[in-house]
């Protein structure tokens, strides 16, 4: 119920802006220098995907990019009458419809007495505000002409000191709801359910490094040596009130992030006879890990 509530407010205050990501547009910078980055974009929040950015420590906030405030509040603003699990928030607006917002501050920011921003000025100090489990704050990129969030690894500068991902689990569950231990398995629909870890990341060069478990930019599930589903984790759109995700086109995010802290990665259908059935997990370097499971399909 809290995680539905919350998806209201965040599609709610995507009202308040009521365009793509240009293709020429430079990339950003990081929105801290010192920061370490605890949970990444796509990341299985409890059943529900991280939209952007989480880090932690004390830091400066900054912009990532130059452009117009075009909305801030304090956490004790209640002028809109909207709940606010961002607590304090800061939305600049870059052109093009791309919009970055700043959020879970400290209060003792400039962002309030700031019409324009350049990039990488300091425009707030993280803090506690809003849904906070720690010390930080919260980075978000949203496409207002499309109505998606987007993966700011595909438009910040390069990550540094990645560590490929890895594959943790690969399971199989069948039309009957239950998880399926053997590899000898009758014909029929399967999901396939992927753990994975992303790399350990460093945002910027001397910054902390997170070992918290990260969503990858992309998991593809092969049969046979032909693809049967891919999930990519490079935006998540908002569609009458639902995150919806990329796996084979748009797909409600409860029915991918349902498995906590898996993914529902892709829906395969085996044939009798033996199958070679393989996930592969790439990161945002390109950075690849696969495994490959033997099945035999009666």
């Amino acid at each position: 119920m809290i995680k539905r509530f919350f998806t209201i407010v965040i599609i709610t205050i995507l009202a308040i802006f009521a365009f793509s990501i240009s293709d020429s547009m430079d990339a950003m910078s990081w929105p801290s220098e010192n920061a370490a980055l605890i949970r990444n974009f796509g990341t299985n929040d409890m059943g529900s995907p991280v939209l952007g950015m989480v880090f932690a420590g004390q830091t400066q906030v900054l912009a990532a990019e130059a452009g117009e405030v075009i909305f801030s509040r304090n956490r004790n603003d209640t002028a809109s009458r909207l709940p606010s699990p961002f607590g304090a928030w800061t939305a600049i607006d870059h052109g093009d419809g791309l919009i970055t917002i700043y959020s879970r501050y400290d209060d003792n920011g400039v962002s309030s007495f700031l019409e324009q921003v350049e990039r990488q000025q300091p425009i707030a100090v993280s803090g506690t505000s809003g849904w906070s489990q720690q010390n930080g704050f919260y980075f978000l990129v949203f496409d207002r002409r499309e109505r998606r969030w987007i993966n700011p690894a595909m438009i910040v500068t390069p990550l540094q000191d990645t560590r490929a991902p890895q594959i943790l689990s690969v399971t199989l569950r069948n039309a009957q709801g239950q998880v399926v231990q053997s590899n000898n398995l009758t014909q029929g629909r399967y999901t396939v359910i992927v753990n994975v870890a992303g790399g350990t990341v460093r945002p910027v060069a001397g910054s902390p490094v997170s070992n918290t478990q990260h969503a990858p930019l992309r998991i593809v599930c092969s049969v046979n040596g032909a693809e049967a589903g891919t999930l990519n984790f490079e935006a998540v759109s908002a569609r009458d009130g639902t995150l919806m995700v990329y796996r084979n086109g748009l797909t409600p995010a409860s029915r991918v992030y349902n498995p906590f802290p898996a993914f529902e990665a892709a829906d395969v259908f085996l044939s009798r006879g033996q199958v070679s059935l393989e996930v592969i997990v790439q990161d945002i370097t390109g950075a690849t890990h696969n495994i490959v499971q033997r099945l035999t399909v009666n």
